[in-house]
């Protein structure tokens, strides 16, 4: 029986590896190696830029494909657009990889969106942020200015949500200004699974939804679901989040 890919998971902006250790919980019982990753724009440094992020990620996806193993990325919110862009150069699409074993061979979105080819993070957003959070000129920093439970832990426990907003890093803004060089359409190389958040206060479900039908309109292989949770169905609904990578993974290796 042929192995199961490797899962590598990215978080999304001011979020550490942490946010993802109950899905892990969940997938690795299956068979799963998981690997999540820092973003080194979560790490306090505000010269950290969108590209760090990106080689962050293709440095395991190497490693990973270099070992054997097919990869699939399970990203969201910013990590999504980090995690798109790290596809360059590892799908069975990319130059000179055609007769190699091991590539990215799917994607598992969550609350995000499809990155455009050669546009960082804000322009893809107008250029301007959201009301949510703010660009610190003084510290390089991006500022969360909602109130940070209610946008992006309601579903938890008050208690359960204040210690998820204590786990919060700084966010380099940088990463979240500049880099568009480094980012890349890899959904248009491999197929998606993407999961709507369909009580989202961050990022909301009618903006989801277009980003989806637009992906459909440009071509892409996009199957979505939606789940009735906040921006962070990871830390409120695991279990469901772990079966919906375990029948996209499912997916991504019947298309081989």
């Amino acid at each position: 029986m042929a192995a199961k890919p490797t899962l590598v998971f990215v978080p999304g902006a001011w979020h550490s590896t942490v946010t993802w250790d109950r899905v892990i919980a969940e997938v690795n019982p299956k068979g799963y190696k998981s690997i999540a990753i820092t973003l080194p724009s979560t790490l306090g440094n505000p010269a950290a830029t969108f590209g760090d992020d990106v080689k962050a990620v293709q440095q395991v996806i190497r490693q990973e494909t270099e070992l054997g193993n097919d990869v699939v990325l399970v990203i969201h919110s910013y990590g999504g657009l980090v995690g798109n862009s790290a596809v360059k150069g590892f799908s069975r699409q990319s130059e000179g990889r055609a007769d190699i074993r091991a590539n990215v061979i799917g994607l598992v979105m969550i609350a995000t969106g499809f990155t455009a080819t050669g546009v960082a993070f804000l322009e893809a957003m107008g250029g301007d942020p959201p009301p949510s959070w703010k660009l610190n000129h003084e510290t390089g920093f991006a500022d969360i200015v909602a109130e940070p439970r209610d946008m992006l832990y309601h579903d938890l426990p008050e208690e359960e949500g204040a210690a998820w907003v204590a786990k919060l890093t700084k966010q380099s803004q940088l990463a979240l200004t500049d880099g568009g060089e480094y980012a890349y359409a890899g959904w248009q190389e491999v197929p998606t699974w993407y999961l709507r958040t369909l009580d989202d206060h961050a990022l909301p479900v009618q903006l989801q939804g277009w980003t989806v039908q637009m992906a459909r309109d440009a071509g892409a292989d996009v199957t979505d679901r939606g789940m009735p949770t906040s921006h962070s169905p990871m830390l409120s609904r695991p279990k469901e989040v772990g079966e919906f990578i375990d029948e996209a993974v499912q997916y991504f290796v019947g298309k081989q």
